[in-house]
Order: C-alpha cells, then structure tokens, then sequence
C-alpha cells in the first residue's frame, strides 16, 4: 500500500514539472490565483537576504550579497589620481558589472553578457545620483590628488531581480570600505601605502605621512532598490529569473534611506504601469527598504 502511493506521488510530481514546463504561464497563473508562488512566497514577498563583508583580502572594501540564490560579489579597490580640471576638489567612483559564464547558462563563453552594460550604467547612476558618496571627501590635495575608486561587482549566480542584489553588494562593499594610508613618496607624489612601500615600491618615510590610519566613509542617502513584476492584476515583488522569462513587464523602485525616490525603472513587456500600480510597487519597495536598511545595521562594520 505504501509503495502504491508513493509511485502515485512520484507520478503526480512528474506530472505537475511537465505541465509547468510545456506550459509554463498557466502554471504559475494557477499559483497567483491563490495570492501564492511556486516557491512558497506571498506576491510581495522578497526572498532570504544574506550580506557578509571583507570577503575580499585584496580589495579595500568587499561584500557578498545573496538574495535567494541571485548571488553578487562586490569588491572596491582605491588608487590615487590627479583630479579632473572640472572637479579639482573632487574624486572619482568608477563601476563595471560582470556576468561570466558560470553565472547563467544563457551567458556564453567570449560573448558579454546583454544585460551587463545596462545594468552597469544603472548602478553608476544610481549610486552617484543618490548623493550616497559625497566626492568631496576622496580629495586629498585640492586640484593635486584624489581617490579613484574602482568597483567591480560579479554576478556568480544569476537568479532573478540582478540590479537588485548588484546594488546591494555596493552599498554593502562601501560600508565595509577603508580608504588606504597614504603618504609623500620621494618622487613628490601623493600614493597609497603598504608595508612602508608605496603603489611606486618607492621609499616612505614615517614623518611624510598624510593620514597614518585608515578612515572609513560617511554613507548618507544610502540607496536600496526592489524590482517586480506586473502581470494582469498582479505584482510580483523579487522576481526569480523563470517569473522573469514568463511575465516580462519588470518595475524597478530606488529609495534611499531617507525615503526618497531616487529612480525608477520600467523594462520589457507591454504591461502599463498604472499609478495604482506603481504606488503598490512604491510602497514593497518602501517595506524592502527597511528590511535592507536593517540587515546592513546589524552588519560589523566597523
């Protein structure tokens, strides 16, 4: 009797993953129907979320982000430049985001992934946009040196709702942030120092020190970001890469920590984006927040 039932389970089982494969929008239409997803969630709810820091020894600020299994690594590395004529009190924050091959098998080997440009120039706009870091306090020396700041973020897993995870892995990576010592070498030049040596090898001398400890960043305006999805009358908060290939109208809400709209992004789809709508996403987004704000609190950050 028990081996009946469960070659009558294994049988039901086989069943529903080929109904959802051969037909995968009834399949989850029939979930929603129920104010419920395949995976357990409500509509408006965004998966676990885990952020670890200083993963990274070789980088100044580094943090892994992972919601659900959308994984991203981000990791800051400081230089120092001469800055802009422009901006001669100012430094510089300079981002690319990866997705190599072992992300997504829709990613190909010597082909860049479509998705990465746009989402690279989405998280630059963002975070300089919010006003996050005031560039003022990379200068060093007035038209002379400053910080260039280079953040590289990789997708190892991409599940869904990518900005998302990508801009969290950076807010993350600059909490976690030390900027360098640096120091007069004997060339005349502002450079960061290591182990009494210079990024040069150049020769450092105690008394030619600029700054003799590291100092971390004043985060303010600290943006976070939900992306969801519109479907009929539905909204899919935190979408998984298959609710993204199916119901393709994504909307995506930036607020910063002050509970103010930083961006929106509509992609895809032919779904409106009606104000009742954008206001239900408006106010996940505000809810996600708090809970984004909240983990990065109980981060050791210092």
């Amino acid at each position: 009797m028990g081996l009946q039932d469960s070659s009558q389970d294994l049988s039901t089982e086989m069943e529903v993953d080929a109904f959802r494969r051969i037909f995968p929008l009834r399949f989850f239409e029939r979930h929603l129907s129920e104010s419920l997803r395949p995976d357990g969630r409500q509509l408006g709810k965004a998966r676990d979320t885990i952020v670890n820091l200083g993963l990274v020894s070789t980088a100044d600020g580094s943090a892994l982000a992972k919601i659900g299994s959308t994984t991203m690594l981000a990791a800051i590395r400081m230089e120092v430049m001469t800055p802009s004529t422009d901006s001669p009190d100012e430094g510089c924050i300079a981002l690319e985001f990866h997705m190599p091959p072992i992300c997504s098998p829709t990613v190909r080997p010597g082909r860049p992934a479509d998705a990465a440009p746009v989402i690279s120039k989405r998280l630059s706009d963002t975070i300089l946009s919010s006003g996050m870091i005031d560039l003022k306090e990379l200068c060093l020396v007035s038209g002379k040196a400053a910080w260039m700041g280079y953040l590289d973020i990789y997708c190892l897993d991409a599940d869904g709702a990518l900005f998302d995870a990508a801009l969290l892995s950076a807010v993350a990576a600059f909490s976690n942030l030390q900027i360098p010592v640096v120091a007069l070498n004997d060339n005349g030049r502002i450079v960061a120092i290591t182990g009494g040596k210079d990024q040069d090898n150049a020769s450092i001398t105690e008394k030619e020190a600029v700054n003799k400890e590291k100092r971390k960043l004043t985060l303010k305006n600290i943006p976070f970001s939900l992306t969801c999805i519109l479907h009929k009358n539905y909204i899919l908060a935190d979408p998984t890469t298959e609710e993204e290939s199916i119901m393709d109208t994504l909307v995506t809400v930036v607020l910063d920590s002050s509970d103010q709209m930083v961006s929106f992004y509509k992609s895809g789809g032919s779904a409106l984006a009606y104000s009742s709508a954008i206001k239900s996403c408006v106010e996940l987004a505000r809810k996600r927040a708090k809970e984004l704000n909240q983990i990065l609190g109980e981060m050791d950050i210092d």
